[in-house]
């Protein structure tokens, strides 16, 4: 009987998730140098665990400046058959996991050549026509090009349209590309940023790996607990006893998964507001500005260290307190601690987006009810609320559920960077009810505060959900 009720509790949960996530998927190409580092293996796994949220659009074999002269897409594939022997166990957890004979038609490859020498008249490549195919359907969602390697696939994308098309339609397919790049790892992301000065771009430019916002991935923190990033338990929870998808997950060589930003922020979680960097998410919070040279590195990739001549969404920094567990009293407390910094707007989700990627890993071999899923949180009110200055304002996600039955606790705090005021919020009583209740700012001009609500099952791994509430404060 018990199982019976997880299984109509799962359906009904399930069937509203799925009429949710419809309408926000995100398209995604991805351009990876696949065999540069095993961190593009490692990022893939990743991904094909979430292609149930994210539709993949195609997996384009590239260059790099680790990787100039050759393509692998024969590595996208093992992957890709690896995937195809979970599939069937992943669709008992989630039905939207796509075939794999769907997915292995998607793997092309961009021409085997540093850079910008792959860019110009006639040189074209599958995968750059891809991106062109792809970006001329009939869908009015972005395209993302999330960009693990080299952009040279992208600029020839770029500069054949620009060479082909009309003003209107250069316009018209231009202004629906959304590009993550991991730094710049050929010397075309610089090209393409000066020569399309209105397309959408996330990027810590440059080579200088140690200050970009993804970084914060993978970087040893001092202060807190970094297990989740360690390789004995990457060994226990990814790599081994979780079937051939995570048998093929290779050992850290650099960083793990330095690639794996640029996808994070798709991924359907209530959090995530792929539009809107600079709002924060599993992959970081950039700004929108015209970068300086102060602060940054050289590094010895040999790709250019040139003057950005335009504004591009980059690094800024984020200011974030742990919350602490407590055996007595209240379970939460607030550490003393304040971190800064860009990193800092990424590192600070890692044990959330971790757990959810072992959870996934589990998903590969076990069946629905000895594995562990996401709460599904549903508010009594609006994500969307308008105050007068001063206001009480209550929220509760009492109706929350959990698809595994399991108990669940409940976080709520303000996100200062995120909105445009920019004081903390405090709230009244405690942060950890399913209930709050706290006044609105005293503002003179228009505001707005974004207060997100974090709720976490008792699971094993523990999973959270995510709720944005934007809270528009009048004078």
């Amino acid at each position: 009987m018990k199982k019976l009720f997880f299984l109509l509790l799962f359906t009904l949960n399930f069937s509203v998730l799925i009429a949710q996530e419809t309408s926000k998927k995100s398209r995604v190409i991805i351009l990876t140098d696949i065999e540069a580092d095993p961190d593009d293996t490692q990022s893939l796994v990743r991904l094909l665990l979430y292609a149930n949220e994210i539709d993949i659009k195609g997996i384009v074999a590239t260059t790099s400046c680790w990787l100039k002269n050759s393509v692998h897409p024969e590595s996208i594939n093992k992957v890709l058959s690896a995937y195809a022997e979970v599939q069937p166990n992943l669709k008992l957890h989630h039905p939207d996991f796509p075939k794999p004979e769907d997915l292995f038609p998607l793997v092309k490859s961009g021409l085997p050549v540093y850079g910008m020498l792959g860019v110009g008249k006639d040189k074209d490549s599958e995968g750059s026509d891809w991106i062109i195919k792809t970006l001329e359907e009939k869908d009015e969602r972005p395209l993302w090009i999330s960009v693990w390697g080299g952009a040279n696939t992208l600029a020839q994308a770029l500069y054949k349209i620009k060479n082909t098309k009309t003003k209107e339609e250069q316009k018209r397919l231009i202004s629906k590309l959304r590009v993550y790049t991991i730094s710049d790892q050929d010397d075309s992301g610089i090209w393409i940023r000066d020569k399309f000065q209105d397309l959408f771009y996330i990027v810590s430019p440059g080579d200088d790996y140690g200050t970009a916002t993804w970084n914060g991935i993978n970087s040893f923190i001092k202060g807190i607990d970094n297990t989740e990033i360690s390789n004995s338990w990457i060994s226990e929870n990814i790599q081994q006893g979780h079937g051939p998808l995570g048998a093929l997950y290779p050992d850290v060589a650099w960083g793990v998964e330095g690639d794996t930003p640029a996808f994070l922020s798709l991924i359907p979680n209530g959090l995530n507001a792929p539009e809107h960097p600079n709002w924060g998410g599993w992959g970081g919070r950039y700004k929108f500005l015209r970068p300086t040279f102060s602060g940054r590195k050289k590094g010895n990739s040999g790709v250019p260290f040139e003057v950005e001549t335009r504004a591009i969404w980059t690094n800024t920094e984020d200011s974030f307190s742990p919350y602490l567990a407590k055996d007595y009293g209240r379970n939460v407390e607030l550490d003393s601690t304040v971190f800064k910094g860009d990193k800092v707007s990424l590192w600070r989700w890692r044990d959330d987006f971790q757990n959810d990627f072992a959870a996934r890993m589990d998903w590969c071999t076990l069946p629905f009810s000895e594995a562990n899923h996401a709460p599904v949180i549903a508010l009594k009110h609006a994500d969307r609320i308008t105050v007068k200055s001063g206001k009480g304002i209550t929220l509760d996600a009492f109706d929350s559920t959990d698809p595994d039955g399991d108990s669940l606790s409940f976080l709520w705090f303000d996100y200062p960077e995120a909105g445009t005021y920019k004081k903390p919020i405090k709230i009244g009583g405690t942060e950890n009810a399913r209930l709050v209740s706290f006044a609105a700012p005293k503002v003179e001009k228009e505001m707005t505060v974004h207060m997100i609500l974090k709720v976490t099952d008792k699971g094993t791994p523990a999973l959270s959900s995510y709720k944005r509430i934007i809270i528009t404060v009048k004078p």
